[in-house]
């Protein structure tokens, strides 16, 4: 059988906005070598592949063009969103998706997409914490705060107006060996709570346009901040987002739309080899 092969723009109200992801629809087992080709030849910041499990739910895994990673938002949003949009899942059903981030749940509420995601909250580090040339390869002279959590660097700039202006050098900041750096501020328009943009040159992508996950790391930062648990947030990217947030224990709620680009099959010369 041919394999479904589908181009979504995430955390997107309309086609070319939002983040894009590939979503790769498997009936048998691949080699990983095949799993990181197909994305490197997809080129996107991330390419999900689905293999169906019993009981209508999904083994997913994530890969940039350059690696696998653990946690990423924005293709899970478009899996489920292939997911109903081909069928496979009836229009009140949940996907459950197991990941190596644990189980994953998307839901359908009022025309928005809810993922139940881990709280991936960043901790305050101290100055010499900090990798020396994170700061100066973002062209910030002063920051208010750095943190960490398992993936990245957060960094909560002085203004929205400094997070949209940001003109990092790629180059020295593929040296900072984290997943990547998320850069954030209050937002200056009352329609948001913050603005942030994230950047992750180590992994083969100097800016992503809308991070899922990194607003697992975002929504308790600003939530304690602005003593809210519910939050909207825009990644001020070329392409822009919106992000709905919600917390909850140790989870996050994100919420998104998303739209399909295109759809088709990869070729059979190009099909997995047996594994």
């Amino acid at each position: 059988m041919p394999i479904p092969l589908f181009q979504v723009d995430a955390f997107a109200d309309g086609p070319f906005r939002g983040n894009p992801a590939a979503v790769c629809l498997m009936d048998r087992d691949a080699p990983d070598s095949w799993l990181q080709s197909l994305a490197a030849e997809n080129n996107l910041s991330e390419t999900a592949y689905l293999w169906p499990m019993p009981g209508k739910e999904y083994r997913l895994r994530w890969f940039t063009p350059a690696t696998e990673v653990d946690l990423c938002g924005h293709a899970t949003l478009a899996s489920a969103h292939v997911l109903w949009q081909e069928g496979l899942l009836g229009p009140f059903e949940e996907a459950t998706f197991h990941t190596r981030s644990g189980a994953l749940i998307a839901s359908r509420k009022s025309g928005w997409i809810h993922l139940d995601f881990p709280d991936e909250r960043a901790l305050p580090i101290a100055s010499e914490e900090v990798h020396p040339e994170l700061l100066p390869a973002l062209g910030l002279p002063h920051v208010k705060k750095v943190a960490r959590n398992r993936f990245d660097y957060l960094v909560e700039a002085d203004s929205a107006a400094q997070v949209r202006e940001l003109d990092p050098d790629f180059r020295t900041l593929k040296r900072v060996t984290t997943r990547g750096i998320i850069v954030t501020a209050l937002s200056d328009d009352p329609a948001f709570d913050f603005v942030s943009r994230f950047f992750a040159p180590a992994e083969d992508i100097d800016e992503d346009p809308v991070t899922g996950s990194a607003h697992c790391a975002l929504a308790p930062w600003w939530g304690e901040r602005l003593h809210k648990t519910v939050l909207t947030a825009c990644q001020v990217s070329k392409r822009g987002g919106i992000v709905k947030m919600e917390l909850e224990s140790d989870r996050v709620y994100l919420g998104g739309k998303a739209v399909t680009i295109f759809r088709g099959t990869i070729a059979p010369e190009a099909e997995p080899p047996a594994v």
